[in-house]
């Protein structure tokens, strides 16, 4: 018995959605493959049936800017003295080595940190123009304190 061996082929499509982000916002961008050679790209609003034309670059929505400059700070405090770290920092740390130096978060109420003391705050970096802290941290120390303050933050 001798039998043939061969394949059917069958018309079929294939889409892909994906939610990307231009200067004005969020849209959806629709693939389709028929199969047939490169796919055909059809931009919509977000309720996949507005027409939409994207303006200015396109990203993937809370893509982080490309290779952003960290810039970074260490100060060290031995006595009177005070540092602030401006609202917009990536990150704030400080290591208390001896007294009870204050922070206030944002023009708030002071709080005393004892020796021994390591605190830090921080964000992953979000879209552009990426996270950051939102307050003012002011650091304020005594005859006989002693402390450590870094930051990073984007420029």
């Amino acid at each position: 018995m001798s039998g043939t061996n061969g394949s059917v082929s069958a018309a079929s499509s294939d889409a892909e959605y994906e939610v990307l982000c231009d200067d004005v916002g969020p849209f959806l961008r629709r693939y389709t493959h028929a199969g047939d050679g490169a796919p055909t790209v059809t931009d919509t609003g977000l309720d996949g049936s507005t027409p939409y034309t994207p303006t200015g670059t396109v990203t993937r929505c809370g893509t982080p800017a490309a290779n952003p400059v960290i810039e970074s700070t260490v100060e060290r405090v031995t006595g009177a003295g005070s540092v602030t770290i401006a609202e917009g920092a990536r990150s704030v740390t400080v290591v208390v080595y001896a007294g009870a130096p204050t922070v206030a978060i944002g023009g708030g109420t002071a709080v005393a940190l004892p020796a021994g003391t390591s605190l830090s705050w921080g964000v992953n970096q979000g879209g552009a123009p990426g996270e950051m802290l939102q307050d003012e941290f002011v650091f304020t120390g005594l005859a006989g304190h002693d402390f450590l303050v870094t930051s990073t933050r984007e420029v």
